[in-house]
């Protein structure tokens, strides 16, 4: 089964449920017209099968695709685009 991270703009934040409880989620906020992607949890039940890459490569696409400019305040998120640079030109200069 694949899964995909469905964005909730009025929440600013992005969830991937895959299975059952808690969603993973990546949260953000808007500063100054740049998204500030501030958040990233997995819950336990998760963790280590590579959804907090999924979702944050569904997070950083959605972006692409809206145009943004992000800060990578999370940990997660900044780490995943060094691994990834085809996401470097998302980054507000």
């Amino acid at each position: 089964m694949q899964h995909r991270a469905t964005h909730f703009p009025n929440k600013q934040r992005f969830e991937l449920k895959a299975g059952p409880g808690d969603p993973a989620v990546l949260t953000y906020h808007i500063k100054g017209g740049i998204t500030v992607m501030d958040h990233t949890f997995v819950p336990a039940h998760l963790r280590g099968k590579g959804i907090a890459a999924i979702l944050t490569r569904d997070a950083l696409l959605e972006a692409r695709r809206l145009g943004w400019k992000i800060i990578p305040d999370c940990s997660y998120v900044e780490t995943f685009i060094l691994r990834n640079p085809e996401f470097e030109n998302l980054l507000a200069k």
